[in-house]
């Protein structure tokens, strides 16, 4: 029996490992991004609103996921 790995598979298992990789470590927000993220959280922007702030800047959701624990 061999087991066939790739340096990318590799790569990721250990980036995955150490949380290190882009799905469970978003990219860090300007100030204003994270009080905006704040204010979404705490309800004080609506839905509508907020998919508007997310089609313009994507990793807004990604910051929303992590903090509810979607993974």
């Amino acid at each position: 029996m061999s087991i066939h790995f790739n340096v990318s598979d590799l790569t990721r298992n250990l980036f995955h490992s150490l949380g290190l990789d882009h799905e469970r470590a978003p990219r860090p927000l300007s100030p204003g991004q994270s009080l905006l993220l704040e204010c979404y959280l705490a309800g004080q922007i609506p839905e509508s609103a907020w998919s508007d702030y997310v089609f313009e800047t994507p990793e807004l959701a990604r910051h929303v996921d992590a903090r509810r624990g979607h993974r």
